[in-house]
């Protein structure tokens, strides 16, 4: 009885000890993995739509992060510190994009994460964000529910209040457009601007007569077209993605020459790939980037760009890359930790970014000039 007892009593010691040695064991890979990394190496994350519908946007703006912190490493990184980025994939889907921010958080540990691109995958990862203290920058989103989304998010694009209202007057005083139909976009981008929208053009006195949503990704559009097309209104205001190509061309194929606008998400070269010369005439809000412009800065982005990837840089791209250099000087000279990063975000004023001037307001929000453009024999150009 005595040595069965004693037996027992050396097992549960050499199970204890052992259990000692795992866990300490355990804590120093942790500790090295966490200390190591933090010591040579700054991880940054990025959320964007690399698949699925969106595809080509995550992809342009993959290309500009890459390629400032390319540049940021090559010149010795963050204060001597290299800087890797982790890229999870949204396929443009909120719950995608949730899962992607938990991911970057619990396995990566990142202060800091780029994205979303688009505004309900954004609206849907800001409360992880927010809860965790990690910064989220987003590159293109314009919803106006994200000016109050968090302390931890801002963007460097403006809200669609500010563009929204733009077209809304320039439809109304410069147009001379007094009865405007409506074919948007059915998620938070689109339901955002078009009430900003609504709101500016009936205060100046002009009447809705038709609003007409579809799906992201929709190809056709003859059913909403018919019906728009029978209220004889001055103008058709659209707002959506890659889909207005087709929406385009399939209101020529009806007959429908009634003037058309839209937003910036217009100047994509595909949509008049696809539109043809239905394209033509498009008037459009669009912001201050221009790939042709003569300053400097905008004229080195778009060359190291077309050197490393063989096309020009797009508007995902050129917003992404202010994202992507905005963070590396909140980290120069900011700090490297969630609250430095945040912190010094708030304080920036007037930085040159190639989509213009840039400065914060206390809700993360930005401000830039909008003008407008027109698409004229197949070319993306001022309106004036």
């Amino acid at each position: 009885m005595d040595l069965e007892g004693k037996g027992k009593t050396v097992n549960k010691k050499t199970i204890a000890i052992i259990g000692v040695v795992v866990v300490v064991a355990l804590l120093s890979i942790i500790s090295w993995a966490i200390w190591g990394r933090d010591s040579k190496e700054i991880t940054v994350g990025a959320i964007l739509p690399l698949s699925g519908d969106g595809a080509k946007y995550g992809v342009s703006a993959r290309k500009a992060i890459d390629l400032v912190f390319s540049e940021t490493n090559n010149e010795g990184g963050i204060n001597g510190k290299k800087v890797s980025v982790v890229y999870e994939d949204s396929r443009g889907v909120g719950k995608d994009g949730v899962s992607a921010m938990q991911k970057l958080i619990t396995v990566h540990d990142t202060p800091v994460v780029i994205g979303g691109l688009f505004s309900s995958v954004t609206l849907a990862v800001a409360p992880v964000a927010e809860r965790n203290r990690v910064v989220l920058l987003s590159p293109t989103s314009s919803a106006p529910k994200i000016t109050d989304a968090g302390d931890y998010i801002f963007r460097n694009c403006a809200s669609d209040v500010f563009e929204g209202k733009v077209m809304a007057d320039a439809a109304f005083q410069k147009l001379n457009i007094q009865k405007i139909a409506i074919l948007y976009i059915n998620n938070d981008y689109g339901i955002g601007i078009i009430d900003v929208f609504k709101k500016t053009f009936a205060s100046n006195g002009g009447q809705v007569v038709a609003e007409e949503a579809f799906a992201r990704g929709a190809v056709d559009f003859r059913s909403q077209l018919t019906k728009i097309a029978a209220l004889q209104a001055d103008g058709i205001y659209i707002v959506g993605y890659k889909e207005l190509g087709h929406l385009l061309k399939q209101a020529h194929e009806l007959g429908i020459k009634t003037q058309f606008m839209s937003t910036v998400m217009f100047e994509d070269p595909e949509i008049l790939s696809v539109a043809g010369n239905a394209g033509e005439g498009v008037i459009y809000s669009a912001r201050a980037y221009d790939p042709n412009s003569d300053e400097p800065h905008i004229k080195e982005f778009v060359t190291a760009f077309k050197q490393r990837y063989g096309g020009e840089p797009d508007i995902f791209a050129a917003y992404a890359y202010d994202a992507a250099r905005i963070l590396v000087q909140a980290m120069k000279e900011g700090g490297l930790s969630s609250d430095e990063i945040r912190d010094y975000v708030y304080s920036i004023r007037d930085f040159p970014g190639v989509t213009g001037i840039t400065s914060f307001d206390e809700k993360g929000d930005v401000s830039q000039p909008a003008y407008l453009k027109t698409v004229r024999d197949g070319q993306f150009v001022w309106y004036k």
